[in-house]
């Protein structure tokens, strides 16, 4: 395994040999800048090619935060940039210092991240590296299993959407996310799929999660669909809210896109409320995958995102709306519309539903929009 060292180099000395001496002790290859030599690109290209060919970043903030390079962070921001959507994380912060007001800035935002990646505080060199093992020690543990396919995955994605039949969600439209999980393995028995506990906490996460997906003045069924746990309110096939997991950690969320208060009649779907919806079922996911498997046995997912609608409503912003609420154009389709968006890339680390759920979900808005309103 390649694992890459991020932190200030001056200063920072001894715990990055600390930390290096970790990592080969228990046989991995550390990837350093000081390792790097005589390259034809510049340190900041090598030191970001680093990161893209590690397998794992382990991130060590002091009290320092560096000098701000060409991109206007410092050069071990730009790194936890580069990593955040694409690496596992290990992140060290040292205990009981006085941090420059920028790396106070850059340990909060990271803290802002809340779950997704393992974070601890260090009080020495010699602490740091008694951490440091034991945790590639555990990752290397929990993320012993298949090797990952992400075509086979994005393929799965696209299994997860149940097929569209005359009437289904004739209530209006509906927002379905499905996350395929990966490597393919198994988290959950059979036992515990049926475990009280389990259905308990995805119930209070649905009602009572920031935000909910689930409303809480509405009654809630539970039940097996073949392989898959389903949670649901109201109908559904038209246009309930529901949440289906299957054992392997894939994950189906659907969730109800309600229209301005001032469509008289007419259909419209409003952007914003597209964004809210999918923001609240990417955070659900997040959080149930870190439920069901809290080592990160899955370490990377396909999210693919589709609205469904018997008539393809006016795509308008909440401001095009209230500026027009009578007049508008909607396109005719027939049902291209309804057909599932990837991201660019469509195989994310895990981590990304946590740290750049924001950027996942700007990003498949676009996608979603053009899909509606492409001629």
């Amino acid at each position: 395994m390649k694992i890459f060292i991020s932190s200030l180099i001056t200063g920072m000395e001894a715990e990055r040999t600390a930390v290096k001496h970790a990592i080969e002790l228990l046989g991995h290859e550390a990837i350093t800048a000081e390792d790097f030599g005589a390259r034809p690109s510049s340190p900041q290209i090598a030191c970001l090619s680093g990161v893209r060919d590690a397998d794992l970043v382990i991130l060590i903030l002091g009290p320092r935060y560096g000098a701000r390079q060409g991109a206007g962070v410092s050069a071990t921001h730009e790194e936890v940039l580069e990593a955040r959507n694409r690496k596992p994380l290990l992140v060290y912060v040292q205990s009981a210092m006085d941090a420059e007001a920028e790396q106070a800035a850059l340990i909060q935002e990271i803290g802002g991240w809340e779950s997704g990646l393992f974070r601890d505080g260090f009080d020495s060199a010699e602490d740091l590296g008694r951490k440091v093992t034991r945790a590639i020690h555990r990752f290397g543990v929990a993320h012993a299993s298949a090797p990952l396919d992400p075509a086979s995955l994005r393929a799965r994605a696209l299994t997860l959407f149940p097929p569209i039949e005359r009437g289904y969600h004739q209530g209006g439209t509906v927002l379905q996310l499905a996350v395929a999980a990966g490597p393919d393995t198994t988290v959950l028995r059979p036992a515990e799929m049926e475990a009280q506990d389990l259905l308990d906490s995805m119930q209070q996460q649905a009602l009572f999660g920031r935000p909910a997906i689930f409303n809480r003045s509405a009654g809630m069924q539970a039940s097996l669909d073949g392989d898959a746990l389903v949670l649901c309110q109201g109908e559904r096939h038209v246009g309930g809210a529901s949440v289906s997991l299957w054992p392997n950690g894939d994950v189906l969320v659907s969730l109800p896109v309600r229209p301005p208060e001032r469509s008289m009649g007419l259909s419209v779907v409003l952007q914003e409320q597209v964004a809210e919806q999918l923001a609240a079922a990417v955070g659900y996911t997040s959080w149930l995958l870190n439920r069901i498997d809290a080592t990160e046995r899955l370490t990377h997912v396909v999210p693919a995102v589709r609205l469904l609608g018997e008539h393809a409503g006016a795509w308008r912003t909440r401001a095009e709306h209230e500026a027009s609420p009578n007049s508008m154009q909607v396109p005719w389709r027939q049902g291209e519309h309804q057909e599932p968006v990837f991201l660019g890339q469509a195989h994310q680390v895990r981590q990304a539903l946590t740290m750049d759920a924001q950027r996942i979900v700007e990003d498949i808005v676009v996608l979603l929009r053009r899909r509606w309103t492409s001629q």
